[in-house]
């Protein structure tokens, strides 16, 4: 580097000298807008450089503007999905109690009207036994319940108490195989049995096979089993069909049709009657047919909007059978003549049967000759 240094030092001195004088001279010249020219020169090496910083200084800005947005955005994401949820168990929640002020206010209700005295208690769990359909409820003997009471609700019976504690009791459901209760049918009076069968359905059973019994008749409680109060309501027949040696009949529980969480146990029982069966085919009462209008002779049978061909026909037919005396279905006179051309607008009784050029009385009595035709005159 030294060595080309002194063997270019005029050179390099001689370069440097009019660089010097060119930024003396770009000084001291000016532009037309009053500019010094070094100022120029330099405004115009720096710009491209100055755009390059500041778009990557904007560029780096924005990045980090819109990651923290997306941050605030997520966190944003998050409080509104917990806030949604959150309303969504209130909500729901709300339902509930609804629902249960519902079936409460329904409970009260059955209550004031039911005319046997009950004690209102939840369902607070199941028991543990295999295959029994037993549920634990919160009455016990400290509100007056006691073994072998029934429990209903207001749409059927639910089942009976099988055991009572201070504070809860156990309810045998009418769908356990080991439950029993009398029974008898509403339309027909057909008393049985009814029994669990360990699932959703009952059956009634000790039903002969000759006994009248429908399918969708309801059932209703007998009082013959001193558990039940008579005319309590059981369920509907879903199916009814001769069996071996009783009727097969399986009934829909209507107590536990809608589900079970509030009960009514009946500590003082009173029998009523069981509600009549609607009457099938009850009369209808129709109001009396429109007055026809004044001065309309249009018989039905041959106009109007349900005549048809056919009914022209027959009216025709029985037009012709009365001009000519003939009776339809009676044998030995013939049959009439089809051809004939009928008067129009003229009674049944008084039309006149009319050919071309020739007019013909006939005698409208049956059996009657008619006369014979006029003589033509040439």
């Amino acid at each position: 580097m030294d060595l080309l240094f002194h063997r270019y030092r005029n050179l390099t001195v001689l370069i440097a000298v009019i660089f010097a004088q060119l930024m003396l001279l770009a000084y001291q010249v000016k532009s037309n807008g009053e500019v010094r020219l070094i100022r120029v020169w330099a405004v115009t090496a720096v710009t491209p450089l100055a755009r390059a910083i500041e778009a990557g200084r904007s560029s780096t800005a924005h990045f980090f503007s819109d990651y923290f947005v997306l941050l605030d955005v997520r966190e944003d994401n998050k409080r509104m999905k917990a806030d949604l949820d959150r309303i969504k168990m209130e909500n729901q929640y709300l339902r509930t109690e609804l629902s249960t002020a519902d079936r409460a206010r329904s409970l009260a209700i059955f209550q004031q009207q039911s005319p046997s005295k009950t004690v209102a208690a939840h369902v607070i769990g199941n028991t543990t036994g295999v295959g029994a359909k037993v549920v634990i409820v919160d009455r016990g003997t400290a509100s007056g319940i006691e073994k072998g009471m029934a429990v209903i609700t207001p749409d059927g019976i639910v089942g009976k108490v099988t055991s009572a504690f201070p504070t809860a009791s156990y309810v045998l459901l009418v769908t356990d195989q080991t439950f029993a209760a009398g029974v008898i049918s509403q339309k027909n009076r057909v008393r049985g049995t009814l029994k669990g069968q360990g699932n959703s359905t009952v059956m009634v059973d000790y039903v002969q096979n000759e006994e009248k019994l429908e399918p969708g008749e309801w059932f209703y409680t007998s009082g013959d089993d001193r558990i039940f109060p008579k005319g309590l309501p059981v369920g509907q027949a879903t199916v009814v069909r001769p069996g071996k040696a009783h009727k097969e009949i399986y009934l829909a529980p209507s107590g536990l049709q809608n589900g079970l969480e509030e009960v009514l146990i009946v500590v003082d029982g009173v029998h009523t009657q069981i509600p009549d069966a609607p009457i099938a085919n009850q009369p209808v009462r129709m109001q009396s047919p429109p007055p026809e209008e004044s001065g309309s002779d249009i018989n039905p049978a041959q106009s109007g909007p349900q005549a048809t061909e056919a009914d022209k026909l027959v009216e025709r037919y029985r037009k012709i059978g009365a001009v000519e005396g003939h009776v339809y279905g009676e044998s030995g006179h013939g049959a009439p003549d089809y051809n004939v051309t009928l008067a129009p607008d003229t009674a049944p009784d008084e039309s006149v049967a009319t050919e071309p050029n020739a007019a013909r009385p006939v005698n409208p009595k049956p059996g009657a000759a008619a006369p014979p035709p006029a003589s033509k005159k040439p």
